[in-house]
């Protein structure tokens, strides 16, 4: 039986096979850059770079964020990741299973990088955490409201001395929650 892939996920899978590309998003993370900025970051001349970021750029990774009027009159690209958002309610199985796998790729690359790096001597950390818990409905509110809060706190701060961190945090219900309890007067 062959198996099929959504024709989008190939563009990414080669996108982020190579090493380069995935400093570049990276980097991007923090703050929409130009290809010169980029270029700082990375040790390499910025024409050496048009082609990784044409490859982002195709496979719907990155997007131009501005133009930046520079002296003499030249304008500069400077790129920022795209916004990547859940489906909505109307989406079919296959869009979730298409999200959810290109986040499952992203994550995976993001863990070998820093893996790769810490082999070579770099100083990262890497947590991760798999528990199963049982919430009430209240309880599960307050978990929600403060990891999104720590969240909001940590992108409206962002602090230059910091390190730049991806949080990935997954709640999923493993039972039925049944029908909602009415709490109001029922008269």
């Amino acid at each position: 039986m062959k198996k099929h892939q959504h024709p989008g996920l190939r563009s990414v899978h080669r996108a982020l096979a190579d090493p380069m590309r995935i400093r570049l998003l990276e980097c991007l993370w923090g703050r929409p850059q130009s290809a010169k900025e980029l270029a700082e970051w990375v040790g390499i001349a910025p024409d050496r770079l048009y082609y990784h970021l044409a490859q982002l750029e195709e496979a719907g990774l990155i997007e131009i964020a501005e133009y930046r009027r520079l002296p003499g009159g030249k304008v500069e690209r400077v790129y920022r990741p795209t916004p990547v958002e859940p489906p909505g309610d109307e989406a079919t199985p296959l869009e979730f299973a298409d999200f959810l796998g290109g986040r499952r790729v992203t994550t995976r690359t993001n863990i070998t990088a820093a893996s790769v790096a810490k082999e070579a001597g770099e100083r990262r950390e890497i947590m991760l955490t798999r528990a199963t818990v049982r919430l009430s409905e209240a309880e599960l509110v307050i978990l929600r409201e403060r990891l999104l809060e720590l969240v909001r706190l940590a992108q409206d701060r962002p602090d230059d001395e910091g390190v730049w961190t991806r949080v990935v945090v997954t709640l999923v219900d493993l039972q039925d929650r049944g029908q909602p309890t009415s709490t109001g007067d029922p008269s």
